[in-house]
């Protein structure tokens, strides 16, 4: 049977992503589905974006956009460092880049610019890397920057859930929208929880891989998880991602 597998922000830590895979035991059929910031944090960046490629030739993959894949792809055709991508993992992406190719960072610009900025499944689930504010849902969003930056979305999730029922006038509109909702972007860890969390119909596959946590996978039909063991330990004499 066919399962779409969904990743939370790798940050760099191909390591963990290559331990999630041995850990989850996919079949070739299997859809894998990745929420976004591939980059900056962990020092294997490049090495994990040139995996990624190679991945996607293989199998059927989807990668959405996240706001640090935006600075680094701006990074990658326009020589921008932005100051604040600098300060928040970009000193890594960059020093994984060193001497690369000219035809191999064309390579990966491309590979960036074809990522989407969300995507919606045939059981009309959304994934997304951060969200959108648009009551008409992200194709009426007039900030295409709220996909990868927007955190409105999760909050107003954590803040209904369990107080309001589905079917009331209070109910958010932007809920009823989808079947379900998969976002990364904001760690878990700032709720003091490890594994994914739930928010209505919002769920949350970031659990940290940039910082101090796990990088994490979710089969969207069972809710089965699968996690790499703490980033600090593939990476001992790393830091991460600053806060």
């Amino acid at each position: 049977m066919k399962r779409t597998l969904v990743f939370g922000d790798i940050h760099g830590g191909l390591k963990a992503l290559l331990q999630l895979l041995e850990r989850i035991d996919y079949a070739e059929n299997d859809r894998f589905i990745f929420l976004g910031d591939y980059v900056d944090g962990w020092s294997e960046s490049k090495q994990l974006i040139d995996f990624l490629i190679d991945l996607s030739q293989k199998r059927e993959c989807i990668f959405i956009k996240g706001n640090h894949d935006a600075w680094c792809q701006e990074w990658l055709e326009k020589d921008i460092i932005n100051d604040v991508w600098f300060l928040h993992g970009g000193k890594s992406t960059i020093e994984s880049y060193a001497d690369i190719e000219l035809s191999e960072k064309e390579k990966h610009y491309q590979f960036f610019n074809s990522m989407k900025d969300y995507y919606v499944d045939e059981n009309n689930n959304l994934f997304i890397h951060a969200g959108f504010s648009s009551m008409h849902g992200p194709e009426k969003e007039h900030y295409q920057t709220n996909f990868s930056w927007d955190r409105t979305l999760w909050e107003m999730a954590l803040t209904m859930d369990k107080r309001i029922k589905k079917d009331s006038l209070l109910y958010p509109k932007r809920l009823l929208l989808y079947n379900e909702i998969y976002i990364g972007h904001t760690p878990t860890l700032h709720y003091d929880v490890e594994i994914p969390m739930k928010g209505c119909n919002v769920w949350n596959i970031d659990t940290g891989a940039g910082f101090y946590g796990k990088l994490s996978c979710m089969d969207v039909q069972t809710k089965e998880f699968w996690q790499s063991d703490v980033m600090q330990t593939l990476y001992p004499n790393e830091k991460g991602r600053n806060k």
